[in-house]
């Protein structure tokens, strides 16, 4: 039977380990790309799970005084569609973690909502 310092000591040793394992998580997100498009690809733009922009494309016909609002919207837009893909990316790798771990889906790892 084990005495109270071995458990301590192992669910301290199953924190450290699913800690490295969650922080290893958040920094495979910087590195997943995801693409988000509006006005049928006149505008895209390209940012990190975690929501870091990398790059904005726009249509050579949309860059005209006339169409600035419109520009303006399909960026919008465009960020919009990146940002839901860069969360459904997140949720995906990081529900990948959990499991791993042997945890509930969804489970919301204090720190890391």
């Amino acid at each position: 039977m084990k005495s109270m310092e071995e458990m301590m000591q192992a669910a301290q040793q199953a924190a450290e380990t699913i800690q490295k394992q969650m922080n290893e998580a958040q920094a495979k997100l910087d590195s997943i790309e995801v693409e988000g498009v509006s006005g049928g690809g006149l505008v895209k733009i390209r940012c990190s799970a975690k929501g870091r922009i990398l790059g904005v494309s726009i249509d050579d016909s949309l860059i005209a005084p006339e169409e600035k609002g419109m520009l303006e919207d399909l960026v919008a837009a465009a960020f919009n569609d990146a940002r839901q893909k860069a969360d459904n990316a997140a949720n995906e790798e990081m529900q990948k973690v959990q499991s791993g771990m042997g945890l509930p889906p969804g489970f919301n790892f204090p720190g890391f909502g």
